[in-house]
């Protein structure tokens, strides 16, 4: 369930005009942008950008870099782009930044096959090199051997499920996650090959036959890179929607906001289920989400978000 409040019917010429007139003058009116761009969806803001370029010859986006600054321009910045762009820039500010390897496994474990495998398409157009070859150019062992079989996966979208393979494989997941004894190589198998409706039942069957989760105390802190990234991975495919609850609530409990991980998760999932997220949030923390944001963030970019939330001031 989406949070985006948008008008069934607009013009992207009128729109554009008023984004331009926004820009006029000595200071731009960052109010009229959210009013406009906060409001509209995908598609919509496609038109926007290419009625501006016809209209005003100069590109929408490279205005509003020039126009707007912080947390609100970044945001900004990336609901405008289309999702699969928007997830490229995501996934190689991630890789340029050191490696945030969970960002590369939450694309990977969220999306669809064809929304990855667009993903992919959009990294190659913009940066001309592969995702693939950049997360190999930047990890090595195991979690090389995770992130890539992640991120090259094209997983079936069936509902089928295979009891007998369940079985066998949350054994597999029990010796190489848990006991740390089993093959590493097995376990990456697993979670990159399979379907994530068959990768659920193996969870649930883990679940029952040991008593527990298999996330439960996988991480300590002699935990590498690559066992939190098997986590990251088993999280996401899991459970997202409570995987991007707790990223909300690490970015906003944090010493210091994290505003990159907020802005990621309401920017993205805006048009997915962002409100749904909210819900987990409330019934985790007693506290609204949009209370939260209100909260920790303040100036344009907090009325964007808001907006994006489905909630004005």
């Amino acid at each position: 369930m989406a949070t985006l409040i948008a008008p069934p019917n607009h013009s992207p010429q009128e729109d554009a005009e008023s984004l331009n007139k926004a820009f006029q003058g000595w200071g731009t009116d960052e109010r009229s942008v959210i009013a406009i761009l906060g409001h509209r969806n995908v598609h919509q803001r496609q038109q926007i950008r290419r009625a501006y370029e016809e209209i005003f010859h100069e590109d929408l986006v490279k205005r509003l870099e020039s126009e707007i600054r912080g947390d609100f321009e970044k945001a900004v910045y990336r609901w405008i782009l289309e999702p699969a762009d928007r997830d490229a820039v995501l996934a190689n500010v991630a890789i340029r930044n050191g490696m945030n390897y969970h960002i590369i496994v939450e694309i990977s474990c969220v999306l669809s096959p064809e929304e990855l495998l667009a993903v992919r398409r959009a990294y190659l157009n913009r940066y001309k090199r592969s995702l693939e070859e950049d997360v190999a150019a930047h990890t090595s062992g195991h979690l090389r051997q995770l992130l890539l079989g992640l991120v090259t996966a094209y997983r079936y979208t069936g509902d089928e499920i295979n009891a007998k393979l369940a079985q066998s494989e949350a054994e597999i997941l029990h010796e190489a996650v848990k006991e740390k004894k089993g093959s590493q190589e097995e376990a990456i198998r697993v979670l990159s090959t399979r379907s994530k409706t068959q990768l659920i039942a193996t969870f649930n069957r883990y679940r029952e036959t040991h008593g527990t989760s298999i996330t439960k105390k996988l991480l300590d802190e002699a935990s590498d890179e690559f066992q939190k990234a098997l986590y990251t991975a088993i999280r996401c495919i899991n459970d997202h929607v409570k995987y991007y609850e707790k990223v909300v609530r690490n970015a906003i409990k944090k010493v210091g906001t994290d505003e990159d991980a907020l802005t990621r998760v309401v920017v993205s999932r805006a048009e997915k289920d962002l409100k749904i997220i909210s819900e987990v949030y409330y019934k985790r923390n007693s506290v609204l989400l949009e209370h939260a944001v209100a909260k920790e963030t303040s100036g344009d970019y907090k009325h964007f978000l808001l907006t994006l939330l489905g909630k004005q001031e």
